[in-house]
């Protein structure tokens, strides 16, 4: 489990996401272009000049890393403890972030499941005006179904995806974003008013699952 594989779904719900998916695939197709230049392109230069270019461009890097590191140290305490809030408090609006998604999505998924199946609790939230024509159901059916958009997989791995993008696969920030993740279920059960379809459950643990399949592949690249 990697939080660098890429998903496709379908359907236009999924647009911001394909959209995603195609700027991955052009920065992609640059990099192997770009790579494919330079390579053809050392190719023709004497490998004298290419050394000498190397070199140079080591020499440079080195001089901008030592400068760096200078500013950094030349930094006064109240600096870095201000650098040392602003990251901390960016990682808490990256998980308030997934507690938000969460809650939206798993509310949403429930909501539907109330659509397809006539669940009462959708009468009580939608203050007794209940109606739901055979065209809503039979979608409803179809989003909630094991490979529709609200099925179980592609909630769960909407939700996985998200919290990846926001951790960028750092096992101890991806931890952080499990403990939001059980957050944002837990008030949107509370908003439910009840405990959550089944639908949901089998999600909550799907998306559990992929966080523990995720630890594991990163304990196996350790050893």
């Amino acid at each position: 489990m990697s939080c660098v594989t890429q998903y496709s779904y379908t359907g236009e719900r999924s647009l911001d996401m394909d959209i995603n998916g195609v700027n991955s695939a052009y920065a992609y197709s640059v990099k192997v272009d770009k790579g494919t230049y330079e390579k053809k392109n050392s190719e023709t230069k004497p490998a004298k000049e290419n050394q000498a270019s190397q070199a140079a461009v080591y020499e440079k890097s080195e001089q901008v890393n030592a400068d760096s590191s200078k500013q950094i140290y030349k930094m006064s305490k109240t600096d870095r403890e201000a650098i040392v809030k602003q990251m901390k408090d960016e990682m808490l609006k990256r998980e308030q972030q997934l507690v938000d998604l969460v809650k939206q999505m798993i509310g949403k998924q429930g909501s539907t499941y109330a659509v397809a199946t006539g669940d009462d609790i959708w009468k009580f939230l939608a203050s007794g005006d209940f109606t739901v024509d055979e065209a809503t159901k039979e979608q409803a059916q179809k989003d909630i179904a094991e490979d529709g958009y609200w099925g179980v997989e592609q909630t769960s791995q909407r939700i996985f995806d998200f919290a990846c993008a926001l951790a960028g696969d750092d096992v101890e920030a991806m931890e952080k974003m499990q403990k939001a993740f059980e957050t944002g279920f837990k008030e949107a059960t509370g908003a439910w008013g009840k405990e959550l379809p089944e639908i949901s459950q089998k999600t909550r643990d799907a998306v559990n699952k992929k966080f523990e399949d995720y630890y594991n592949s990163k304990k196996e690249i350790a050893e």
